[in-house]
């Protein structure tokens, strides 16, 4: 796959900006949490996966908090 080659900025507090085709392309939105990681000398930076899309069936009908309290109760019954 041929990646698009764009060049960004990198501000005086160290803060630059995902292309837009690229944010949509990843789903990386407003408040998306990134995993940033040096590679071969090159910065990378990866989505972290949100809780609320790991839900499976739960997924829509339940928020952030229940889906914590869920995974500690199931993590407390295999003990």
């Amino acid at each position: 796959m041929q990646r698009a080659r764009r060049y960004v900025k990198v501000t005086r507090r160290g803060q630059t900006t995902i292309p837009i085709e690229v944010r949509k392309r990843l789903g990386i939105e407003e408040g998306s949490r990134l995993i940033v990681e040096e590679e071969e000398g090159a910065v990378v930076m990866r989505p972290v996966g949100r809780l609320e899309d790991l839900a499976g069936f739960l997924a829509g009908v339940t928020d952030e908090k229940r889906l914590k309290r869920i995974l500690e109760e199931s993590r407390r019954d295999e003990d």
